[in-house]
Order: structure tokens, then C-alpha cells, then sequence
């Protein structure tokens, strides 16, 4: 038989109480990785993608960016428990995931995805996420 005993068992389950304690409040994480999302997605229309959205055939400019419209609309929220970005505009989901539109839908909109998160930005958001635990736990 095996028999393993484990010293100052109580100090460690009262340092896991506390841990936790601690990470019931998200907020101040959330709030970082919101943010973060919102300046990844406002960085796709400064660009113009990433990777590049296909450009306009039958004017001149810039897709997405011309009017501001679309990209003034981008608006970040948070909670306890998630951190979230998006548009309220009607027209987002035809440029996000294109599509047929127009009067009778014969209009072929290529996807221009600007709720895009690069490698990057994942990184970034993990690095949010490692922050908080190190401020957690420092």
C-alpha cells in the first residue's frame, strides 16, 4: 500500500478559497478583452482587412470605409462572465458574410469579414487574460 501524506493541507485549500474568491469578479477582465476586441475589429477597417477585403467594382473608394457608417456603429459591451463586439446596423451581416442583394437579390456582395480577430489579436486577448491572473495572484 501506498501512503502519501501532504503537509499543510489546510494553508493550501485556504490559498485555493481565496483564488477563488478572488476570480468571482470578471469584470475588470472582460472589460480588457472588450476592449481589445474593439480595437482588433476597428483595425480590419483601418486596413481594410485581414486578410484584404476584395474592392468595389462598380465605384471608386474603399469598402467599408468610405461613409464611417458601418464602422462608427462597432460598439463593445461586457459582463461578469463574457466581453462581446458588434454593430447594430442592419446591413453588417451582408458585408460580414456576403451574399445576394439589392432590389430582386442580383447583386453579388463578396464577405468582407470585419469581425475578424487575427492570430494576433487572439494573443492579445490571451495576454489580457494572463494580466489578470497575474494581478490576481501577485
Amino acid at each position: 500500500m501506498i501512503e502519501i501524506q501532504i503537509n499543510g493541507i489546510d494553508e493550501i485549500i485556504a490559498t485555493l478559497n481565496r483564488i477563488a474568491d478572488k476570480t468571482k469578479n470578471k469584470t475588470d477582465l472582460m472589460r480588457n478583452i472588450a476592449g481589445t476586441m474593439e480595437s482588433a475589429v476597428l483595425t480590419n477597417f483601418d486596413v481594410g482587412g485581414r486578410p484584404a477585403w476584395l474592392g468595389i467594382k462598380h465605384r471608386e473608394g474603399t469598402p467599408l470605409v468610405d461613409t464611417e457608417n458601418l464602422m462608427s456603429s462597432i460598439t463593445s459591451d461586457y459582463d461578469n462572465d463574457s466581453a462581446i463586439v458588434g454593430t447594430n446596423e442592419p446591413y453588417a451581416a451582408i458585408h460580414q458574410f456576403g451574399g445576394m442583394a439589392g432590389r430582386g437579390r442580383k447583386v453579388k456582395i463578396p464577405a468582407r469579414p470585419f469581425l475578424q480577430l487575427t492570430s494576433q489579436d487572439k494573443a492579445d486577448i490571451l495576454e489580457d487574460v494572463q494580466d489578470y491572473w497575474q494581478t490576481l495572484l501577485g
